[in-house]
């Protein structure tokens, strides 16, 4: 496969006049569907647009490559098009784009078209083939010119044998990588290649792209490199480059400076990579370099980010419990009365009982490498148990995180002949002791101490105004969303319907319960839908599952968007849903099922009002979430 094969006549425009970026790339989105690669262009113009803001894919010299690879692509294809006067395109030089090429790549595992889209990449390097581009009279002549530099580069690269390196030539090594691995891996690639082949400097690049790894660094070749140079703005394995000079930029330096970056690497001034930075390290600042709250920002959303898939999972499962349960509905077997419903219940339960180990064992592995991972797991499962919940198991990955630096400091006096010991023994060991008499002895105590008070302060509130006592209880739901607040409301509710034997009173203390621990799924979804600045791009996507979870009364399915800015989401939850929570009251609203969410409103007495709560409560939060929340930069 050519690059000619993937851009046809009907996708070329060379006079177009887009006024401005958005007018070029809905241009350009058109001129592929023209080409009739795509199965659905708004979902492919929602990728193209979410790769922008990442970061322009105007790379420079009048270039742009816009770029999305996704389902909604039928066939691998491109688009091209010229703008004489140039249009701003927010490019990393700060020139107007006159070329662009706008790529489509479906999400599948055959990669194949990957290579053609890699030379493209590279031979918009050249600057004799971007002259002629701008020059072409026609489609025809625009894709004859294509065809001419990839047969003169590319075949003649497979034809020739490589030439011998000169014995004393220098060696450089690179590593290039970007978030989509599609167009920036391979240009960052041949730029640093023609500017080594330029100062007579043998070099290596290993790309990390879509199709995966290609030209795989050696042992041998890392160790007669006098110096290795990491373009990336993503994880790459660098551990093996211990104790060799390493530049860590990103791949945008990798394109535009790659003089710069070679010349670094050669005049002896850059530090040997120290290797612990474990198996992955990003191409970012150095931790040192960032500010504290950044460091703790990027540590708990790697906890939230592996969290996640078991908040899904686990909720969607629960809410099919429900679903296939409908019979018992109102009763105490509600959502595992069947069989059916029992397997769903129980698989997405297990889900859900993973989610605090989980939640720490990552944020402590962000800190302290691998050797944290089983100290906050453990510690995950000790704030679980011990009554932490949701807080307890952000200490805990905290905790374990900062014991291993900790111990790495106290163990680096021993002597290098030990040095295997440390992670299979040492670490681990010491490490779990540490661990366990931490949160067992100063974190779980006080906890428990104060969910107990707090219980007991919620059972004396039985006399007070039933309107205070739902706004109260509802708010109760959305303080630690699953955790032990959540759990003392809830457990208040049942008892009360329990011990009243479905009274009107208990019901409507249910009613309130169910209410709090709904809105805030539904508010954020609501919020990612009215405030979209405001949330990244995954945030976003998750947004229909937190309508079903609400629905279902999984209130657990804030928590990744608690975690990642809980002073600003937990407050307007909390608010939204002890409004909730009081107008259910107000409205003398009552639920006699202790679970169930919208799949129980057919045996909710007055149940157009609870739904209008519910609402109110709902929008209010999200609301106030979106005014206060700040735009995020991804």
């Amino acid at each position: 496969m050519k690059i000619v094969d993937l851009l046809k006549v009907e996708s070329i425009d060379l006079k177009a006049q887009p006024k401005d970026k958005a007018a070029a790339l809905e241009h350009l989105i058109t001129l592929m569907e023209s080409g009739g690669n795509l199965l659905d262009k708004d979902e492919y113009r929602a990728c193209v647009l979410r790769r922008e803001e990442e970061g322009s894919t105007g790379i420079g010299e009048g270039i742009a490559i816009p770029h999305a690879k996704t389902s909604a692509v039928k066939a691998p294809g491109l688009a091209a098009m010229l703008v004489k006067d140039g249009v701003d395109f927010d490019s990393l030089d700060g020139e107007p784009a006159k070329l662009f090429f706008l790529i489509a790549a479906p999400d599948t595992k055959d990669n194949v078209h990957l290579d053609v889209l890699s030379h493209l990449s590279m031979l918009l390097m050249n600057d004799n083939f971007r002259s002629e581009l701008l020059n072409a009279g026609s489609a025809k002549d625009f894709l004859a010119v294509i065809d001419k530099y990839e047969n003169e580069k590319f075949e003649d690269e497979e034809e020739e044998a490589p030439a011998a390196e000169p014995a004393k030539q220098r060696k450089v090594l690179a590593v290039t990588a970007c978030p989509t691995g599609i167009a920036h891996t391979y240009m960052a690639a041949e730029a640093l290649q023609e500017m080594a082949g330029k100062m007579g400097v043998a070099m290596k690049v290993e790309t990390n792209g879509s199709g995966g790894v290609k030209n795989k660094l050696t042992a041998a070749e890392i160790e007669e490199a006098e110096g290795i140079i990491v373009a990336a703005d993503k994880n790459v394995p660098v551990e093996r480059f211990a104790g060799k000079p390493v530049i860590f930029v990103k791949v945008a330096d990798g394109i535009n400076k790659p003089k710069e970056l070679i010349e670094e690497i050669l005049s002896g001034n850059v530090s040997a990579y120290a290797g612990k930075g474990g198996s992955e390290a990003t191409s970012d600042v150095a931790d040192a370099e960032e500010s504290l709250g950044r460091q703790i920002y990027k540590h708990l959303m790697n906890g939230v980010s592996h969290m996640l898939p078991f908040v899904i999972g686990g909720g969607i499962l629960i809410a099919l419990a429900f679903m296939f349960d409908m019979e018992f509905a109102g009763t105490a077997k509600f959502g595992s009365g069947t069989p059916l419903a029992a397997f769903f219940k129980n698989i997405g339960g297990l889900a859900f009982s993973m989610m605090m180990p989980i939640l720490a064992g990552y944020i402590a592995m962000s800190i302290g490498e691998r050797p944290a991972l089983m100290l906050g797991i453990v510690g995950g499962f000790l704030a679980a148990s011990g009554g932490s919940g949701f807080f307890g198991a952000l200490f805990a990955g905290f905790i374990g995180g900062y014991l291993i630096l900790v111990l790495r400091k106290v163990f680096s006096v021993l002597p290098d002949s030990l040095e295997g010991l440390k992670p299979i023994l040492l670490y681990p060991v010491i490490g779990l002791l540490l661990m366990g008499i931490l949160m067992t002895y100063v974190i779980n105590p006080p906890t428990a101490a104060f969910n107990q008070w707090l219980a007991g302060a919620l059972a004396s509130m039985s006399t007070t105004s039933k309107v205070l006592m739902g706004f109260v209880l509802g708010a109760m739901m959305s303080i630690d969303f699953g955790g032990p607040l959540n759990k003392a409301a809830y457990v208040f509710g049942t008892a009360s319907l329990a011990a009243a034997d479905g009274s009107a009173v208990s019901s409507e203390i249910m009613a309130a319960v169910m209410i709090g621990g709904m809105v805030p799924p539904l508010a954020i979804a609501l919020c990612t839908m009215l405030f979209k600045s405001k949330f990244t791009s995954k945030e976003r996507q998750s947004g229909v599952t937190n309508f079903i979870m609400g629905l279902s009364f999984i209130t657990e399915g804030a928590i990744p968007f608690a975690a990642s800015d809980p002073l600003r989401v937990i407050p307007t939850c909390a608010l939204g849903s002890g409004v909730a929570g009081a107008l259910s009251m107000a409205f003398g609203c009552s639920v006699p099922a202790p679970h169930g969410g919208v799949f129980v409103f057919g045996v909710v007495q007055n149940w157009p009002m609870y739904f209008a709560a519910l609402a109110a409560g709902s929008v209010l939060a999200a609301v106030l979430m979106g005014f206060v929340k700040k735009n995020v930069n991804e």
